[in-house]
Parts: structure tokens; C-alpha cells; sequence
């Protein structure tokens, strides 16, 4: 499959602080692929060096064929960015919105009306035409500011957080148009907070603080984590928590209800045995069984299980553990 991007240690400091560090992406054509990771994770940041709006310190990129920034203004015809917050006009009707945006994007004047009605079709603004941008509900100002990003049909699509202020039904139908423009041979890169949008992509790239902590189609993240995942069921999952945390070899538990979702060190050969051992004079009502991982345990496992790693140090040996 061939690459829409490609990135060689891509870099990008302000001052002190590295924003990103080292990216090194490869993302196929038609595809979406997404940016997982928390404010402050680089995912910004990379995609305006992407898109030619931003220098790198080190490092290179190439997008569809072409070397950013040097050929920005060449890139800029093919490519679509939609922002996280809404940057359309707001005191400008949907329609005058559209016009002005084809305008921009030199759509022939004989293709402008033919297009704005499709689009307005495609994302259901019909009846929106006349109204202020200002005056829409979030969903429709998403609906619009995908379609002026797409206007001009192109060829790779940037959407920075882009459904971070809508309702999950008006997520739904985003992400179905997402598909629909991948379909028709669209590439997206997606930065996204949200694990359940996550999963939907083709490909993810987990980033932190900067750089890649894991990255790869999210059913293999999954299946080749980097840890052991044990679901407990407690009556009082609170104070169990705490308890395993204490354990040898447990890295992470996060409560969901009355059940915990416990991250281990693969070098632990008998985790549910470790586990059942722990629990049995801390909490004895609790119930401990293996499981798969979530998306979200294949984030904290890259993410927060590295970084605990590093500030525990060396460690003597966890019992159960392969010497």
C-alpha cells in the first residue's frame, strides 16, 4: 500500500520545551489514521508541520509526494484542514461561507454552484443555507466546516480534534462521512482524545509528550500489548485498588464500577495466580480472571507503565517472574 506521508524524525521545538520528538509515521493512502493522545501530546503540533504551517527543528516529512514546508504552497491545493475550534465566518450564512471558501480554494466559477449544492446535500445544510454560522448547533457548525474543508475534493484531509464539542449521535454521523470520503480514495489523519474514535481508525499512532509511544492497526496494539490485563469484581473496588497497587508487577488498576482493570508486567509468568495470592488476604471477597485488552489499556500500558518503569528503577526480582 502505498504512503501519503512519510516522516523521518520529525521535529519540533519552542524554546526548551520539545514538542514533538522524532516522529517517524509512515500512513497509507485511503486509510484513516489517527493521533491518539492527551493535550499536550504533540498531535497539534505535527499536524501543522504536516500541512506546511510550521518548520520542523530536525527531521523531514513528506506529504503526498512532496517535501513540507519547502513546497507548501504546491501541498496546500491537495490537502483539506479542519481545526479544532470552528474558523469559519460566524456572521456569514452557511452558503456564504461555502462561496467563500471555493473562492479561496480557486474552484472554476462553472463548478461552484454544482458543488455547494452536493455538499450541502452530502451534509445535510439544506436547510440551514441562510443561516449565521454563529447561530448553528454544534453538530451542524462540525457539518459545516468538513464541508468547506473538502470543497475543493482534496486529496488528504487533516481534522484536529474535531468532534470534541458535539453530541455522540452527531460523532456517529461524522465518522460515517469520514468513511464515505476514505471510500472514495480520501486520506484522513485524525487527532483524537477519544478512545471509542481511536478504535475506528486503520491505523493509530499513540503519542506522549512528544513522541511515538506505540503505534500500529488498533486490533494488533491490542493483541501484541505490552502487558498482562486481569479483570477483578469487588464489593468494596476502591479500597482493592489501592491494595494491588501495591503489588509486585502491577503497573496500573483503574476502577470501572465494581470492577478493577489491572495492568502487569508480562514477566509475570502466573499473573492470576499473583493476583488471587494478593487479593486473598487483602480483600478475600474479590473475584480475579484473565481478559483482553481495551484500546485504553494498550494507551496506559505504552504510556503511564513506561514512565512507572522508569521511576521505580531497578527492581529485585518479581516473585513468579522469569529470572
Amino acid at each position: 500500500m502505498a504512503a501519503a506521508i512519510e516522516t523521518h524524525d520529525l521535529t519540533r521545538r519552542f524554546g526548551t520545551l520539545t514538542a514533538v520528538d522524532h516522529l517517524n509515521l509512515s500512513v497509507p493512502e485511503a486509510s484513516i489514521y489517527g493521533l491518539l493522545g492527551p493535550n499536550g501530546s504533540g498531535k497539534s503540533t505535527a499536524i501543522r508541520m504536516l500541512c506546511g504551517l510550521l518548520t520542523p527543528s530536525e527531521g523531514t516529512a513528506s506529504v503526498l509526494g512532496l517535501s513540507v514546508p519547502d513546497q507548501a504552497e504546491a501541498l496546500r491545493r491537495k490537502i483539506g484542514y479542519m481545526t479544532q475550534r470552528f474558523s469559519l465566518y460566524e456572521d456569514l450564512t452557511v452558503l456564504e461561507n461555502l462561496s467563500f471558501m471555493a473562492e479561496i480554494q480557486s474552484l472554476p466559477r462553472r463548478e461552484r454552484k454544482g458543488r455547494i449544492d452536493s455538499l450541502l446535500q452530502v451534509f445535510d445544510l439544506g436547510k440551514q443555507i441562510r443561516q449565521r454560522a454563529g447561530t448553528m448547533s454544534g453538530g451542524q457548525r462540525q457539518r459545516l466546516a468538513l464541508a468547506a474543508a473538502t470543497i475543493h475534493r482534496p486529496q488528504l484531509l487533516f481534522l484536529d480534534e474535531p468532534t470534541s464539542a458535539v453530541d455522540p449521535q452527531s460523532r456517529r454521523d461524522f465518522w460515517e462521512t469520514l468513511f464515505n470520503l476514505v471510500d472514495q480514495g480520501t486520506t484522513i489523519v485524525v487527532s483524537t482524545h477519544y478512545m471509542d474514535e481511536a478504535e475506528r481508525c486503520h491505523f493509530l499512532a499513540i503519542l506522549d509528550r512528544g513522541m511515538v509511544a506505540a503505534q500500529g492497526a488498533p486490533r494488533t496494539l491490542q493483541e501484541d500489548i505490552d502487558a498482562t490485563i486481569v479483570e477483578v469484581e469487588a464489593e468494596q473496588p476502591n479500597r482493592t485498588r489501592k491494595a494491588l497497587l501495591a503489588v509486585d508487577g502491577v503497573f496500573s488498576v483503574t476502577q470501572l464500577g465494581v470492577r478493577l482493570r489491572v495492568l502487569m508486567n508480562k514477566s509475570v509468568t502466573t499473573p492470576l495466580v499473583h493476583v488471587q495470592s494478593a487479593l486473598k488476604s487483602r480483600s478475600p471477597d474479590a473475584r480475579a480472571r484473565l481478559t483482553t485488552a481495551t484500546l485504553e489499556d494498550v494507551f496506559v500500558a505504552a504510556t503511564q507503565g513506561r514512565y512507572r518503569k522508569q521511576q521505580r528503577g531497578p527492581k529485585q526480582a518479581t516473585p513468579g517472574a522469569r529470572p
